[in-house]
């Protein structure tokens, strides 16, 4: 267990270089599935493994190891490393666990809010009366439809054309349920540091996989491309009067706009190749990562079951 214990810990290093290609190299869809995957499966052999690292150390106290019935500690380093490594890796699961937790409740909470108290409403439509041009998807709780809310100032900005695509982004950010794969991101960014370089290529995932939904809806990429421009340049002409958006929501004018649009309109490049190079890499991360987090479990109950009454 010693050396497969370790590799759980490890991988994401390895998984977050090749998983800043995706965004660009495979299909949003697609992008955003694996993304999801491999945050969340090395997230949780991740914390698999610093459980592991308790357990040795645990078992050199006299109370743990008569819960376990175990009549001598579990083979594994010196109490001078094990009992140390085990406070250290105790610690790092309580934080994970707790910071996991504020972040769920958070996105709850603001989950309630869906609806704004001001404006005029029209279906899933707010429109709020302000100058300041802004666009968002506000989603909602389950049984709980979310909401899709506009300036005045936005709808001023942009042609009816150009109002519809905005409207089939944000609309296609509802459907779609896009701010869970938000919330699994961020919950794997608290459970290991690697993981954080993960958030901003599954932002620019989900963006492109609204962007494609508003030129289907539209039937037109220019036009789609046009609204996602004009939109950004809109909302950033005076970026200290930009409204303040809650944090749940999804904005077609956020992330890196220009390779959005060169996407739509067919001018990025292509690298197909590049995206599936790394979509093996990061599979391939995924295997080894949860093959040996469950070895250095195996590894662990054979030690335990040695170490127990009967056994030793």
């Amino acid at each position: 267990m010693i050396y497969a214990v370790w590799i759980p810990l490890l991988m994401p290093f390895l998984a977050v270089p090749a998983a800043r290609r995706l965004a660009d190299a495979l299909a949003p869809a697609r992008a955003v599935l694996l993304l999801t995957a491999t945050g969340a499966g090395l997230a949780l052999s991740g914390l698999l493994a610093l459980a592991l690292l308790v357990v040795p150390g645990a078992t050199r106290f006299s109370v743990v190891s008569a819960l376990g019935e175990l009549v001598r500690p579990t083979a594994g380093a010196a109490p001078a490393v094990a009992v140390p490594l085990a406070a250290a890796a105790l610690a790092l699961l309580l934080g994970c666990a707790t910071a996991v937790a504020r972040t769920v409740r958070r996105h709850w909470a603001e989950l309630g809010t869906a609806a704004p108290a001001e404006g005029p409403a029209k279906g899933e439509l707010t429109v709020l009366p302000d100058s300041r041009p802004d666009a968002y998807a506000l989603p909602g709780r389950p049984g709980t439809p979310g909401r899709i809310v506009v300036t005045t100032g936005m709808l001023h900005a942009l042609d009816p054309a150009e109002r519809e695509a905005l409207l089939a982004h944000e609309r296609a950010h509802l459907t779609g349920r896009h701010h869970l794969f938000t919330v699994v991101a961020e919950a794997a960014a608290l459970c290991h540091p690697a993981l954080r370089s993960l958030r901003a290529p599954m932002r620019y995932a989900l963006e492109r996989c609204a962007d494609e939904a508003a030129a289907s809806a539209v039937g037109d990429r220019r036009i789609a491309a046009r609204a996602i421009g004009r939109a950004a340049l809109a909302a950033r002409t005076d970026e200290s009067a930009a409204p303040t958006r809650p944090r749940a929501a999804l904005a077609a004018a956020a992330g890196p706009v220009p390779r959005r649009v060169a996407a739509l309109l067919g001018r990025a490049p292509a690298r197909r190749r590049a995206g599936r190079a790394a979509a093996a890499v990061l599979l391939a991360c995924l295997v080894v990562s949860g093959a040996a987090a469950l070895d250095a479990t195996d590894d662990l109950h054979s030690s335990i079951e040695a170490a127990q009454v009967g056994h030793g």
